[in-house]
C-alpha cells in the first residue's frame, strides 16, 4: 500500500475522532473556529475512508486470482475480529458502566444483528446504527465486498461498470421495491467507485509524481469540503476525497520511506473502532471531576494512539494472519507489508 494513502487513511481517522470529540464534550457546540471545522465537517473522514477502500480493493486483486468465496473470506478475517471486540466491548459498557454512554440501549437481538452487519434502528432511538454507532460505514463496506466478490467473475477492464450497475440494482432498484433496507440508498455508496477509478488510472499510468500540482489538488479539495454542504455527499464530499487520494498519492515519493505514517495507517482501523469508548469514558471523567476537556482530549488522544498500536498488533493482524493460514495452509508469518495491501 503508498504510504501517501496510509498517510492520508491516518488524517481521516483522526478527522472522525476530532469530530466525535466535539459531539462528546460539547454535544456539538462549537468552541472556535477549529472546534466548529470539526463539528461541521469532521464527518468527511468517512468519504475518505471509502475511496481509499475502494482503490485498496482494485488494486489489492487485479494481479490475483481469487474466487469470490475466497475474496470475501479474507475481506471477513481482515474486519470482523477487530469490530466483534469493540462491538461486544460497547455491549459491556452499556451493561456493567451505564454512566459512561448514557444515551446507550442494549436490546440483543439488536446486538446479534449488528454483529452480522445488518442495518437495524438503534434501540436508544436515534437512527440505524450498530450496537457500537460507528459500524454503520462497515454495513456500506460489507455490501461493497459482497458485490465486488460478484465482479472478479469479469475481466478487470470491465469491473468498475459491474460493480456500479450492482450498486445501483441494489441501491436503487431494490430499495425502491422493499426487497433491502433504505439504509443502503444513500449516495455515498458510490465512493467506493471513485476509488476503483482511481486504481484504475494509477495501474494506467495516468497518475504520475509531481509536487506544486497534487498540493494545489488538495489545497482545491479542502476548499470545496469546507465550503459545500456535506449533501449531496457523492458530489460535495466524496469528488474533494477523490482529488484528495489522487493528490496524495501523487506526492508518494516524497514519503515512501517514512516508517511513521505508514505505522499511522495500519493503525487506523482500530482507532476508527475504539475512539468512542475511549472519548466515552473521557468525557464521564471530564464531567465528573471537573477536568478541562482539551486536557481530557490529550489524555485520550494518547491512550487512543497506544491503544490503537495494541490492537493492530494482537487482534488485526494476529488474527487475520491466523484465519488466513487456516484456508491457504500457508505459514503463519506472512509479510507485515502483505498485510498492509488488505487494510479497511
Amino acid at each position: 500500500m503508498l504510504i501517501s494513502v496510509q498517510a492520508l487513511r491516518a488524517l481521516a481517522a483522526w478527522a472522525v475522532v476530532c469530530h466525535h470529540f466535539m459531539q462528546i464534550f460539547f454535544d456539538f457546540e462549537a468552541r472556535g473556529p477549529l472546534g466548529q471545522w470539526f463539528i461541521d465537517k469532521g464527518a468527511v473522514g468517512v468519504d475518505v475512508f471509502f475511496v481509499i477502500s475502494g482503490l485498496v480493493i482494485f488494486l489489492s486483486t487485479q494481479d490475483k486470482a481469487l474466487r469470490p468465496g475466497q475474496f470475501l473470506l479474507y475481506r471477513l478475517f481482515r474486519i470482523v475480529p477487530a469490530y466483534w471486540l469493540y462491538t461486544l466491548l460497547m455491549a459491556l459498557l452499556v451493561v456493567f458502566a451505564q454512566p459512561l454512554l448514557p444515551d446507550q440501549t442494549l436490546d440483543w437481538s439488536h446486538l446479534l444483528l449488528s454483529l452480522l452487519f445488518i442495518p437495524t434502528q438503534n434501540p436508544g432511538g436515534y437512527g440505524i446504527y450498530p450496537t457500537l454507532n460507528v459500524g454503520w460505514t462497515l454495513n456500506y463496506e460489507m455490501l461493497f465486498y459482497l458485490l465486488f466478490a460478484w465482479a472478479l467473475l469479469f475481466r478487470l477492464q470491465v469491473r468498475l461498470l459491474v460493480v456500479a450497475a450492482l450498486l445501483f440494482a441494489v441501491c436503487q432498484a431494490w430499495t425502491g421495491f422493499g426487497w433491502i433496507s433504505e439504509f443502503y440508498r444513500s449516495d455515498i455508496v458510490y465512493e467506493f467507485l471513485l476509488g476503483i477509478g482511481i486504481g484504475m488510472l494509477y495501474r494506467r499510468g495516468w497518475i504520475g509524481a509531481g509536487l506544486w500540482l497534487p498540493l494545489a489538488g488538495i489545497v482545491v479539495a479542502l476548499l470545496a469540503i469546507y465550503h459545500l454542504a456535506p449533501a449531496p455527499r457523492l458530489l460535495n464530499w466524496g469528488v474533494p476525497s477523490a482529488i484528495l487520494v489522487m493528490s496524495c498519492m501523487a506526492l508518494e515519493r516524497y514519503v515512501e520511506r517514512n516508517r511513521l505514517l505508514k505505522l499511522l495507517g495500519d493503525c487506523s482501523y482500530s482507532v476508527y473502532l475504539m475512539h468512542v469508548l475511549v472519548l466515552s469514558a473521557g468525557g464521564f471523567i471530564a464531567r465528573r471531576y471537573g477536568i478541562n476537556p482539551y486536557l481530557m482530549f490529550i489524555v485520550c488522544a494518547l491512550a487512543i494512539g497506544v491503544g490503537s498500536w495494541l490492537s493492530y498488533e494482537w487482534v488485526e493482524k494476529r488474527s487475520y494472519r491466523w484465519l488466513k493460514a487456516r484456508i491457504d495452509r500457508e505459514p503463519l508469518a506472512e509479510p507485515v507489508e502483505n498485510l498492509s495491501r488488505q487494510k479497511y
